[in-house]
């Protein structure tokens, strides 16, 4: 009945040392929430920096942990100070 499969637990049959351990994830959560920071100001070079990545992308909600409502002011802030020139639109290579 079992012919032409491998067994069970994976290539090299079940693994020693009893079960895998389980990995749990904490949750990320907002730094702007946390700290009940409703506005976020676009001349504020220095925490804008922190949710753009070197290469001058701005960083993901699930990478950076922020909610939406203020990854979308974050977002918008970014774009205000890129375009007075406190932030770069890229990297320079």
């Amino acid at each position: 009945m079992n012919e032409g499969k491998r067994p069970a637990g994976g290539p090299g049959g079940p693994r020693p040392g009893g079960p895998k351990k389980s990995f749990v994830r904490r949750r990320k959560v907002c730094k702007f929430c946390v700290e009940r920071i409703d506005r976020i100001d676009y001349k504020d070079y220095r925490v804008l920096q922190q949710f753009v990545a070197e290469r001058g992308k701005i960083v993901p909600r699930r990478i950076s942990g922020t909610c939406t409502r203020h990854q979308r002011t974050l977002t918008r802030a970014i774009k205000q100070a890129r375009q007075i020139a406190l932030l770069p639109f890229a990297a320079e290579l």
